[in-house]
This record gives structure tokens, C-alpha cells and sequence, in this order.
């Protein structure tokens, strides 16, 4: 069973509330509830409930520890669908030879079509294997392909980690 997370600043609220539980489902809806009367002063009610429910989440985590090798990835296309479908293919070939932890790929609000992603892994010579891996190579090249002009990268050593 996934676990669950509720954020009380995801939450319609007068007080700026920052708790955030997390657990086994049943769990999650106990506390979250014994919280909003406590604290809010909501009445625990069948609405109450379901509308932390609702408001659940299942558990994402992204690990990193200071030690773990970032890189950033600065790319454009006007067709970030072919970027998807060239992930995807790379994730399923590479398998558990991959090194990778979690990636994320936003857009640039500011400038279209422009792209960064954030890789994660547990340490540069992890991040070195995966880069030299064949299957890696590949998607390189038609990286290419799917983007207008080079990528950049900016290789970065995780130093500190505030959690908030």
C-alpha cells in the first residue's frame, strides 16, 4: 500500500499552518483529523473527512544527500513530446543499469521553448557510469535530433540541503 501525505499548506486555511503528515492511509485521515479540530477548529464530521481524502496525496519522495551529483540540463524543442518518448525509451532500454535516482523537466516561463531538466544520482562516478553507458550514448545522439541546437550542462556537487 502507498503511503499517503496530507499538507496543511495545501489547504484553504486563516492561519498559516505548515504541518504535513504522512503514513498509512487510515493513519494519515486520524491525525490529519485530530489536527483540524485541535488547531483549526473544524468539527469532525463526515465533510471534514472527505475533504481530507481528498486533499491526500500519495507519498513522492526525490532522495538526495549532500554527496549526490546533480546535473542540469538546459535544452530547446519545439517538440517536447519527442523529448518524452526519447526518455521513455531510454529509461525501459537502460534498465536497472541505469544510474539515474529522479529527474524532473521544467519549462522556462520566461523563454519558450526552452527546457531544463535536473538529474539526480547518488555521486558523480555514478553519474559517469550512466553517461558512459551505450544506451546513454544513444540518447544522446537523438537528443540531438528532438532539440534545436546544443544542450548544456552544468555538472554540480550537492553541498548542503535545506529542508523546509
Amino acid at each position: 500500500m502507498a503511503r499517503k501525505t496530507i499538507d496543511c499548506r495545501s489547504m484553504p486555511s486563516e492561519r498559516t499552518c505548515t504541518v504535513t503528515i504522512t503514513g498509512e492511509e487510515d493513519e494519515v485521515l486520524t491525525l490529519a483529523a485530530a489536527h483540524a479540530v485541535a488547531t483549526h477548529g473544524h468539527a469532525d464530521d463526515v465533510e471534514l473527512r472527505d475533504g481530507l481524502r481528498a486533499a491526500m496525496r500519495d507519498e513522492v519522495e526525490l532522495p538526495l544527500e549532500e554527496g549526490a551529483f546533480l546535473q542540469l540540463i538546459e535544452f530547446h524543442t519545439r517538440d517536447l513530446e519527442a523529448f518524452r518518448r526519447l526518455a521513455e525509451e531510454w529509461r525501459e532500454r537502460i534498465g536497472r543499469e541505469g544510474t539515474v535516482r529522479w529527474a524532473v523537466v521544467a519549462a522556462d516561463r520566461d523563454r519558450p521553448d526552452t527546457y531544463l531538466e535536473l538529474v539526480a544520482f547518488p555521486d558523480f562516478a555514478s553519474a559517469m557510469r550512466n553517461s558512459e553507458h551505450p544506451v546513454t550514448s544513444d540518447f544522446a545522439k537523438r537528443m540531438q535530433e528532438a532539440t534545436d541546437g546544443e544542450a548544456q550542462f552544468r555538472n554540480l556537487d550537492v553541498r548542503q540541503l535545506l529542508r523546509m
